[in-house]
């Protein structure tokens, strides 16, 4: 079916002034519609599923658009459906400290309003002021703060879902404590919407930080196993970081202007106790080390330009330079050596990297930027030094023509078998999200 006839079609279900033909270019991070609609409820949402799933037709999904050249290997679907109409706070339980919120609503713009009520969402993710609360939770994303902060599975109690037949389901509750059966949310969550919309996310909030600090402590020569010491260390200790993260020294140079391995070790707490555990790091430093301490305006400003630092798939800029970023899960310490090889791959290949990783939970993130087959290369040698480790490699951003020659998830899990028959039963016209999630999905 043309776009002039698939626009006529949806302008009998939705307001025309809701619906956009796309230009006549694809987007180069694929995941594009020819028709673009921007329902404003959950019903609207739900009868452009039905007619989709009635009629035959495909749909991408798209929030803020951050995670646009994450997973996919479909240039356009029939019908993008935009979020960015769906937005606002559905409610919000002040005492106890639980909010449910449209899931188009960009994530800065909750945590501002949240501010007020001197609580907050329990997550970090890049580009906060595009991402949306329901692309975080679709992409299961979390940051650097992750070790204190826990991911997005921690801090969702509820969802409410559109399936691809125009069917609303909720899973979870609007309450903290919801132990009843099978927890439904973790279906959805990184499920990168190929299993229905989430229209509406419950999350469970915590108070703002009286204080806050950060520690950048930086290692003046190249020795890992004096990195290693001290983590180990650090970690058998009381303390309680939120992050205890490893910048790669072409990162920390970036951020820092200096090019050494980082370790950047945050603290949220009251300030007495912030400061207690900065003297326990003092008193364990390392010899030859530098230490620099941020305190609250300057450790926020830190991790706003932080969190800005990999590829964002609504500022794409087609250029002879492509962009990839790459999500590594390994056992804890083995971040150390992912961080190491990372550095190894700028000196192997023409590509500039920036890596940092969780010295906590083992997930690190690599940053690469260079020609087309030098990034396929160095994805393709770090994937197999990863598998050595015994860890996995997801490509989180690149460019649709590159995504359709690298294997963005990996080989299928021994699990796929499972996913795929959820899939089907759930989705059986493979409506939503067409190929975006593992195994082509």
């Amino acid at each position: 079916m043309i776009a002039t006839e698939l626009l006529t079609e949806l302008m009998s279900i939705l307001p025309e002034q809701q619906i956009r033909a796309s230009g006549s270019e694809n987007h180069p991070l694929g995941n594009d519609g020819r028709v673009t609609v921007y329902p404003k409820s959950e019903e609207e949402i739900a009868t452009v599923l039905k007619y989709a799933n009635d009629n035959g037709k495909t749909i991408s999904i798209v929030g803020g658009g951050t995670k646009r050249g994450f997973g996919g290997l479909i240039e356009s679907a029939d019908i993008l459906l935009s979020l960015a109409d769906y937005t606002g706070i559905v409610e919000h339980t002040v005492g106890d400290m639980t909010l449910t919120v449209k899931s188009g609503t960009p994530f800065k713009e909750l945590q501002e309003y949240l501010s007020k009520y001197h609580q907050k969402i329990s997550l970090d993710p890049a580009w906060p002021e595009y991402a949306t609360i329901g692309g975080i939770i679709a992409a299961n994303e979390s940051g650097p703060k992750r070790l204190g902060y826990g991911s997005a599975r921690d801090a969702v109690i509820g969802i409410r879902v559109v399936y691809p037949n125009g069917t609303v389901i909720r899973t979870g509750g609007r309450v903290v404590k919801n132990v009843a059966g099978y927890d439904m949310n973790k279906l959805f969550i990184g499920s990168m919407g190929t299993l229905g919309v989430i229209s509406e996310v419950t999350l469970k909030l915590r108070p703002l930080p009286k204080y806050e600090s950060l520690i950048l402590l930086s290692f003046l020569e190249e020795n890992l196993e004096e990195i290693r010491s001290f983590v180990i260390k650090f970690l058998d200790s009381m303390m309680e970081p939120t992050s205890l993260e490893l910048l790669s020294p072409s990162l920390s140079e970036r951020v820092m202007g200096q090019n050494l391995y980082t370790l950047a070790i945050s603290f949220e707490d009251v300030e007495s106790s912030v400061h207690y555990q900065e003297d326990f790091v003092k008193n364990i430093q390392p010899a030859k080390t530098k230490m620099t301490i941020f305190q609250q305006t300057e450790a926020q400003s830190f991790w706003e330009q932080f969190y800005r630092i990999g590829p964002n798939g609504t500022k794409y800029v087609v250029s002879e330079e492509i962009e990839a970023a790459l999500k590594i899960g390994v056992v804890n310490l083995d971040v150390l050596q992912v961080i190491k090889e990372s550095q190894i791959l700028q000196d192997s290949y023409n590509v500039a990297v920036a890596a940092h990783g969780g010295l906590g939970h083992g997930l690190c993130q690599v940053y690469l930027k260079g020609a087309n087959e030098d990034i396929v290369s160095a994805i393709n040698q770090l994937r197999d030094f990863v598998t050595r480790l015994g860890g996995y490699v997801i490509v989180k951003h690149l460019p649709l023509s590159l995504r359709q020659k690298v294997d963005v998830w990996g080989e299928k899990p021994s699990y796929f078998f499972l996913l795929e028959g959820i899939k089907s039963k759930i989705d059986p016209n493979r409506v939503l999200n067409h190929k975006r999630f593992v195994g082509g999905i």
